[in-house]
């Protein structure tokens, strides 16, 4: 009988990792390890394996099925705020300006413009299309006559997961299915 991991290439063959606690360290990017890491981590004894590909892996003397689904065996507390990147500011702001929405040509706009003693912070940087940011210039919303959908705020690390969970990744794994828990609608 044919199986698609049977003859899949190792490098497309990545490991889910969960915490200790058996939830994903991350939703958005979603939390996976090469093969390579994941077959060190099992060997270093710091993970469990929770899960299997059908396709292995040979040695000179043995043979091993590559994980699909590790769990760390010692908790990893995450970082009660996460670190200001565009990256996670454009997550925290669901990928779309939020002067009209728009999801293309994203950029970065202060709210208080860094001319006006504006700061590069979270609760003063808001995500922003191009056209937008040019039309806002060096003037606040409010001076520009524009509204912002949402004022901006410092997001905890779980706001941005959860965030993560409304883009689920191209491809995911059917070993993986039960330790993801994506929005209803994007299950279908």
């Amino acid at each position: 009988m044919y199986h698609p991991d049977l003859i899949r290439h190792p490098d497309s063959c990545p490991a889910l990792v969960l915490n200790a606690d058996y939830t994903p360290l991350s939703y958005y990017p979603l939390s996976l390890w090469p093969w390579q890491t994941a077959i060190k981590a099992v060997f270093l004894d710091r993970v469990d394996i929770v899960d299997e590909y059908q396709r292995e892996i040979h040695s000179a003397n043995s043979k091993m099925r590559l994980p699909s689904v590790i769990a760390l065996r010692q908790y990893v507390k995450p970082n009660q705020h996460p670190a200001f990147t565009r990256f996670n500011l454009f997550l925290r702001d669901d990928f779309q300006c939020q002067y009209c929405g728009s999801p293309k040509d994203l950029t970065f706009d202060h709210v208080v413009p860094r001319v006006q003693g504006g700061r590069t912070t979270w609760e003063n940087v808001a995500t922003a299309c191009a056209p937008c940011n040019l039309r806002k210039g060096g003037r606040t919303p409010k001076q520009a006559a524009m509204a912002l959908m949402q004022p901006p705020y410092r997001p905890t690390s779980w706001q941005l997961q959860d965030r993560g969970r409304k883009f689920p990744p191209n491809y995911l794994h059917q070993s993986w299915r039960d330790w993801l828990y994506w929005d209803a609608e994007l299950e279908s």
